[in-house]
């Protein structure tokens, strides 16, 4: 299900990771879109696929919330206070919280997607 609003894009994003559908958290993504992980930036699909796929294989679940949203024409940024439990490789329980910022655009089909997802705020 694509984004119909600026909000949305987060909300569709942490479904997906936590019903483990890859391909659904990357069309949450502009095909150039960038992605901050501990402090280093990708960009591309092919970049951010790793990353997501890291946040799937911990099994997630997620709580969030939502900043306000500013909006300007196509553009948006988003944020969320969020946490995250998991379980690691080894079955060891795992425990991440932070703060995030989003910049997200409508494109001409009207949906919602990142064009920078920066997880990695801190509290």
């Amino acid at each position: 299900m694509p984004a119909t609003t600026p909000e949305q894009v987060n909300e569709l994003l942490i479904e997906a990771l936590t019903n483990g559908d890859l391909d659904a958290a990357l069309a949450m993504y502009e095909p150039g879109a960038s992605f901050v992980s501990n402090g280093e930036t990708v960009s591309g699909i092919d970049a951010i696929r790793p990353l997501l796929e890291s946040f799937i294989a911990v099994k997630p679940r997620f709580s969030l919330t939502a900043k306000p949203t500013a909006r300007s024409g196509d553009l948006a940024l988003t944020g969320n206070h969020w946490s995250l439990a998991g379980t690691d490789g080894d079955g060891n329980e795992i425990a991440m919280s932070g703060s995030s910022f989003e910049v997200v655009r409508q494109g001409t089909d009207g949906y919602w997607r990142f064009v920078i997802d920066n997880p990695d705020i801190g509290e």
